[in-house]
């Protein structure tokens, strides 16, 4: 880690010394098949729009979904280049606004090189941007990752690099297929500081695996329309990560067996890992609907497991995130970045179990 910080600094140095002066960028329109497209899994029938739902599902599902489902958060734009400058044309649907989540969240596009951040671009007072992550580093080949806001929609009319660049496919994942996340506004990434800080973006850097983030702010309500097409997904593994958007817990038992019911019907030996939901600050207090919900994703997880379904795992949401870490918090729900760091290390043994990977070993200091 210490490497890889020197040389991020080593790279940040010429960035910010050549900034002055005016770099010569050739614009490439994007899509491009240069630059690779991960996370959002209906690319091929939506694209150049980066949706997380195909565009025939817009009849299908209720508004809420469709309109949440044109945020890109888990999108990703992955590439290997020896460009010596980089920048990039964004054009956002709106400035956002957020009151527990500011534009670096909800609106950032994230550089990461190398799996290491180095910036974010965001809009400020226009919708478009033009805006250059480095310019005058060293020439070398090295992995870009640009990840793409967590709850607002955005195109990319273009990616700029220098004229002599070389661009190449990325390095590819240690698992052919990607987690598929599936829940509500914390797995959609409420309230990480920058896309690259939802705990599934951190897991993906840890274990070097693609993922996919079906988070519904709000609106991760189990319905059958949106099981099949999270069903659809040709997965590694699925985590279910809801219940919460739901009105009691008895609603949660209505929708969560037969969730997992579409999903086996199509992908019947695929693992996947019900998470139950993390502390809520508000249980301080007293039990509420939340306790209880976690006893339903219990029992049908057991009821699972007891009729033969030896691919589901359950994961206690406390283990992520419990009362003891209550200040990994924004507003008493959403984690902030320590929190979502919490619940990546939390979540890990159990991707990287049946997953049949292993991976970097970070640990929060706390």
């Amino acid at each position: 880690m210490k490497k890889a910080a020197t040389l991020i600094l080593i790279f940040l140095s010429f960035s910010f010394t050549r900034a002055a002066e005016k770099p010569q960028v050739k614009w490439i329109s994007f899509p491009d098949l240069q630059f690779q497209v991960f996370g959002l899994s209906f690319w091929a029938e939506n694209a150049p729009d980066l949706y997380r739902l195909p565009k025939s599902a817009k009849s299908v599902v209720r508004k809420p979904v469709w309109n949440l489902a044109k945020s890109t958060s888990g999108g990703r734009i992955i590439f290997n280049s020896n460009c010596t400058t980089l920048a990039i044309r964004l054009q956002y649907p709106s400035l956002g606004g957020m009151k527990n989540m500011h534009t670096f969240g909800q609106s950032g596009v994230d550089l990461y090189v190398d799996d290491v951040y180095v910036r974010t671009a965001i809009p400020k007072d226009t919708t478009f941007v033009e805006f250059t992550f480095f310019s005058g580093v060293t020439k070398q080949m090295r992995r870009f990752t640009i990840y793409l806001p967590l709850y607002n929609g955005v195109k990319v009319p273009a990616i700029g690099v220098d004229e002599g660049a070389d661009i190449q496919s990325s390095t590819p994942f240690v698992v052919d297929k990607p987690v598929v996340y599936y829940g509500s506004s914390i797995t959609q990434g409420g309230c990480a500081s920058h896309p690259g800080m939802s705990y599934q973006a951190i897991l993906s850097r840890h274990l070097n695996v693609d993922f996919v983030n079906l988070g519904f702010s709000g609106n991760g309500m189990g319905e059958p329309e949106v099981a099949k097409l999270v069903a659809s997904i040709d997965a590694s593994c699925y985590v279910l990560d809801f219940g919460v958007n739901l009105p009691s817990a008895d609603s949660v038992a209505k929708v969560y067996g037969p969730f997992i019911d579409i999903i086996r019907k199509t992908k019947p030996k695929t693992p996947i890992i019900a998470v139950t939901p993390i502390y809520m600050v508000y249980e301080y207090w007293k039990p509420n609907k939340v306790t209880f919900m976690r006893d339903v994703i219990r029992k049908e997880v057991a009821r699972h497991r007891k009729a033969g379904d030896q691919n589901i795992m359950l994961v206690e949401g406390f283990e992520l995130l419990g009362p003891d870490f209550s200040s990994a918090f924004v507003d008493g729900v959403h984690p902030n970045d320590l929190g979502m760091q919490a619940m990546a290390e939390g979540l890990q043994p159990y991707v990287a179990q049946v997953l049949h990977v292993s991976g970097k070993k970070y640990k929060l200091k706390r």
